[in-house]
């Protein structure tokens, strides 16, 4: 990679920073990151701006450490491992090819990942990785386990100590082995109490939350007070918002195309 391609604010090191740990030299590093003395960068990695990464890491090659992460003591990542931005993974944690956190993951310390369901000592199978998904803002406890081939949805959480042998559903929180689906959680991991018609309120920023065939999911500000059946046309949907309270209406003028003396 030249001058002229290579990331703005990202810097080269041409050689090892001390005499007990390296960093790549086909590697790029953000000039805001840290990286302790003690950890390893192999080649083709990248790491993000704000990141840090303390001591005794080893960041195997083609992986990508995303903006303000925090890796703590003793982790191994990669190779070919993709971490999104603003993840946090706690001391003794090894994340294998095959498994991928989106933005805002929490890994607790000691947990396990995996990429191969059925490990043989003496039979090679790294072309039957399984595929690991951690999708965006979910938190997976202290020493839980996750197998393989599942993923855990947005913002769920996994109980310390847990043992994950199936996907997991957003907000969900489980825990147990195998882990088993004991309530939900709102984006701050604040447990939901659902009344009778499937309704909560998160305690954190009073954000509407509704469960519906075991799936939760966030209402939006308007969603409760103006959402229309999808089958209205343009023109009826224009006249049932001009009967709704102002504060409600996002268009409260007719559409051009409404045809002339249409009230």
């Amino acid at each position: 990679m030249t001058n002229a391609t290579r990331p703005k604010n990202f810097i080269r090191f041409a050689s090892p920073i001390s005499a007990t740990s390296s960093i790549h030299p086909a590697s790029l590093i953000h000039t805001t990151s840290f990286i302790h003395e003690s950890s390893i960068i192999d080649e083709r990695v990248q790491v993000g701006e704000g990141s840090k990464i303390w001591h005794f890491c080893h960041i195997l090659p083609d992986s990508t450490i995303g903006a303000h992460c925090i890796i703590a003591q003793n982790c191994a990542i990669g190779p070919s491992v993709h971490i999104g931005e603003g993840c946090k993974i706690q001391n003794n944690v090894s994340i294998y090819k095959g498994v991928r956190l989106e933005d805002g993951v929490f890994v607790g310390p000691s947990a396990v990942f995996t990429n191969v369901i059925n490990p043989r000592a003496f039979i090679e199978r790294k072309d039957e990785f399984r595929p690991t998904l951690l999708r965006r803002g979910c938190s997976i406890g202290a020493n839980a386990t996750i197998l393989c081939g599942v993923e855990i949805g947005a913002y769920a959480m996994v109980g310390a100590g847990s043992v994950v042998l199936r996907d997991v559903a957003p907000f969900a929180l489980v825990a147990g082995n195998p882990a088993r689906l004991i309530g939900y959680v709102d984006k701050a991991g604040v447990r939901l109490a659902f009344d009778t018609h499937g309704r909560a309120k998160s305690s954190y920023d009073d954000s509407e939350y509704i469960l519906e065939n075991g799936i939760v999911r966030v209402l939006e500000p308007t969603q409760a007070e103006s959402k229309m059946p999808e089958f209205l046309s343009v023109r009826e949907s224009a006249l049932l918002e001009s009967k709704m309270p102002e504060s409600t209406l996002t268009n409260p003028t007719l559409p051009e195309s409404t045809p002339k003396g249409a009230k």
